[in-house]
């Protein structure tokens, strides 16, 4: 199924004990590229994350965040540092005897100043943590996947629909290509009438010259290619793999020969169809920018 670059997923809950959010978005982008937001002392989480998207994401910049509840059954190692307390001790005895102060000082009033403490906890668990994350994380990729297919989904329609547009404008002008060079031929018959009066005008010449006008005007080659193009645009959205840069350059194949048919014909009429392909072909173009 054909997916777009933009989604959105979400878990938070409780896996073996420990309550974790696990955030996933993303927006389109060139290739693949991946920014995590981790809790401190957890960088070594970044490969696992790397490993559970590669399954689910081929492109696109991707925001992860991640936050863990702190394992409340691993005690804590708070120690501290004496000589500085000593020294907070001396200041504010030195405080109270300098200008006559009720001298209050306590253990809560001590513990104010928190850099005579040094909290230490034991490393994570990096095997466990990396499990629990995972899990998060498969959780949130089913609401993120399911997004990013819903948003592939329309993105499809739309361009398929445009596309269908195209292929009713080429016939418009396959079927009014030949017309204008027969009306080329009467607009030279009446012009040369008035040049030469009387004069016979050379059949053979009206013939030559409306041959050569039909050769310069001809669009069948491009209308075919433009067609081919077209089916193989049709044949790429119905893959489940990432095709937006495929499609990227059949767009500009088909603008191309957009451009080569704009150049040919001599008609307004068909000027103005070549326009309205070109301007279908943008919005194509925008649309597939979001395709993974």
């Amino acid at each position: 199924m054909i997916k777009s670059m933009t989604g959105y997923g979400r878990f938070e809950g409780v896996i073996e004990g420990r309550r974790m959010v696990f955030e996933i978005k993303s927006v389109n982008h060139r290739f693949f590229e991946l920014q995590c937001r981790l809790p401190r002392g957890c960088g070594f989480l970044e490969e696992s994350i790397k490993e559970l998207l590669a399954g689910y994401v081929t492109r696109g910049k991707t925001d992860v965040y991640i936050s863990v509840e702190a394992d409340d059954s691993v005690a804590a190692d708070v120690r501290i540092n004496h000589s500085l307390a000593a020294g907070y001790v001396r200041a504010l005895q030195e405080l109270c005897e300098k200008y006559d102060l009720k001298n209050d000082i306590s253990v809560s009033e001590i513990s104010k100043y928190t850099d005579i403490f040094t909290v230490s906890k034991p490393p994570e668990n990096e095997e466990q943590l990396s499990r629990i994350v995972k899990e998060a994380g498969k959780k949130a990729l089913e609401s993120f996947v399911a997004m990013r297919e819903r948003e592939g989904e329309k993105l499809k329609n739309d361009v398929l629909e445009r596309g269908r547009h195209i292929i009713a404008i080429v016939e418009e002008i396959e079927e009014r290509s030949p017309q204008t060079v027969e009306e080329y031929r009467n607009k030279l018959y009446e012009r040369l009438k008035e040049v030469l009066g009387d004069t016979t005008v050379d059949p053979q010449r009206m013939l030559t010259e409306a041959a050569i006008f039909a050769d310069k005007t001809a669009v069948a080659e491009e209308t075919v290619r433009l067609r081919s193009h077209f089916a193989q645009l049709e044949e790429m959205l119905s893959k489940s793999e990432a095709v937006g840069r495929k499609l990227d350059f059949i767009v500009q194949e088909m603008n191309r020969e957009a451009n080569t048919i704009g150049s040919k014909v001599c008609d307004a009429e068909l000027a103005h169809k070549v326009v309205d392909i070109k301007a279908e072909l943008e919005k194509i173009r925008e649309q597939i920018q979001n395709i993974e």
